[in-house]
């Protein structure tokens, strides 16, 4: 279902199906924001959590693991399909079932974090963890030849690679580059790259854990006109930090703090094609609300975009790419009982700048 929204102050007039009604937006930028929808209205599953998005030859395709709550085994990974202005209903396309033991009881782990990647005149490609807990998961693969519709039969990454951890992976000339980290002995991020779509893979820049300055997780990867590579991590110590490479992701730098708050959530981050860089996270050290847009044209000083969500609630993991049109479209966890899909027309961003990792009023 499209929502096209008109919006004065914190009051918009949201028009569904021809019909007028009243709702919150927040302080969202009406100028911006083109479209605020949810992907479902009713689901087969009472939370989700951790979406993803991708623009494919088709459209637009999202997915999420849902379940009755995080960590219980019945998470499963769903997607759904942007078709002729509207979503399809969600399609459950894998789950952490492992065999059925001697006395008929079916051994099942939940499902984690999908995360999909278009191959440029390829497939598409659905990452996502299986595990009963981030210290003890695993890398699964499954991939579409029809954009989404139907799906192969998954198989499990090498041991100790996990596929993008969360956020998109990046193609850097013929390596795919995917950001990663472990919570096992403290949290450390690193990278994993294949030249071969996920044949064979190395694994590079481990850093944080308990003796590092950050215990960070979760990265996203900008990438820069210089070809200079920067990822922005979650961290357990209330600031985003910041990681960067020279060689194409070979080799990283050490983690450095940047001047702005994080909540211990994820966030997400795209390179857009005029250059700039767009950041969508929680601009808090606790809770998980507010959820902002920021944008920076040197990964370093950043504006202040956005307000997308700044009621009570949870609004979190937010996932965000730029479609061919120029358009921003973000996805995020809403109140873990539904996934938001917002679009944002950058060249209509009123920006102001964030001074001392304060958000302008």
């Amino acid at each position: 279902m499209e929502v096209n929204m008109l919006t004065t102050g914190k009051i918009c007039l949201a028009v569904v199906g021809g019909v007028v009604m009243l709702t919150s937006i927040g302080r969202a930028d009406s100028g911006a924001v083109v479209t605020r929808e949810f992907i479902y209205e009713q689901a087969p599953f009472a939370q989700c959590h951790a979406s993803t998005i991708v623009q494919t030859p088709s459209g637009l395709v999202a997915a999420w693991f849902g379940g009755t709550r995080e960590k219980n085994p019945d998470v499963c990974i769903y997607v759904s399909r942007h078709v002729d202005g509207q979503w399809t209903e969600p399609m459950k396309v894998a789950d952490g079932v492992q065999y059925t033991d001697a006395e008929g009881k079916v051994v099942r782990h939940p499902c984690w974090n999908p995360v999909l990647f278009q191959q440029p005149g390829g497939k598409l490609l659905l990452f996502y963890k299986v595990g009963p807990d981030p210290r003890a998961w695993w890398g699964m693969l499954t991939t579409s030849d029809d954009g989404g519709k139907t799906w192969s039969w998954p198989h499990r990454l090498p041991e100790g690679i996990y596929g993008p951890i969360k956020n998109k992976p990046i193609l850097a000339g013929d390596q795919l580059i995917c950001p990663t980290s472990d919570e096992n002995n403290g949290w450390r991020v690193y990278f994993e790259r294949t030249a071969d779509w996920g044949r064979t893979w190395t694994r590079t820049g481990m850093h944080g854990g308990l003796k590092g300055q950050f215990n960070a997780i979760q990265p996203t990867i900008l990438i820069h006109p210089d070809g200079r590579l920067q990822a922005l991590c979650r961290t357990q110590e209330r600031k985003i930090a910041q990681i960067q490479s020279t060689d194409g992701g070979v080799t990283w730098s050490g983690l450095t703090a940047t001047n702005l708050p994080n909540n211990n959530s994820g966030l997400d981050a795209v390179t857009l094609r005029d250059g700039r860089f767009v950041l969508i996270y929680n601009h808090t050290t606790k809770g998980r609300s507010p959820l902002n847009l920021a944008v920076s044209e040197d990964g370093e000083q950043w504006q202040a975009g956005l307000v997308l969500e700044d009621e009570r609630g949870e609004y979190s993991y937010p996932a965000v790419i730029q479609s061919d049109d120029g358009l921003i479209h973000i996805t995020y966890t809403w109140k873990r009982q539904r996934v938001r899909h917002v679009v944002v027309d950058p060249s209509k961003l009123t920006l102001r700048p964030i001074v001392d990792g304060k958000w302008p009023n």
